[in-house]
């Protein structure tokens, strides 16, 4: 299977945009004064997601199995800050 170059240079631009989310993400945890678990699991998922695409494209097994952990990590930790927020 071939891709032309459109694909090829988009999937790295999605690539990179998901990795940037995971640092931001990274970053903030480590500078916030309080976390809010919603925002920092929503840009885990965000980023692991667009990972997730780009490696479609571009596949590669041990990061793909990495980025599928790391959504379902984020998913979880999502669900259950959105149940804590609740009254």
């Amino acid at each position: 299977m071939t891709f032309d170059a459109f694909d090829w240079d988009w999937a790295n631009v999605v690539g990179l945009i998901g990795s940037a989310l995971m640092v931001v993400a990274y970053a903030y945890s480590n500078m916030a004064r309080t976390l809010n678990f919603v925002i920092f699991n929503l840009m885990n998922l965000a980023g692991a997601l667009l990972l997730i695409w780009s490696l479609t494209v571009h596949f590669n097994l041990a990061s793909m199995a990495l980025e599928v952990v790391w959504a379902a990590i984020a998913l979880l930790g999502l669900g259950n800050a959105l149940r804590k927020k609740k009254p």
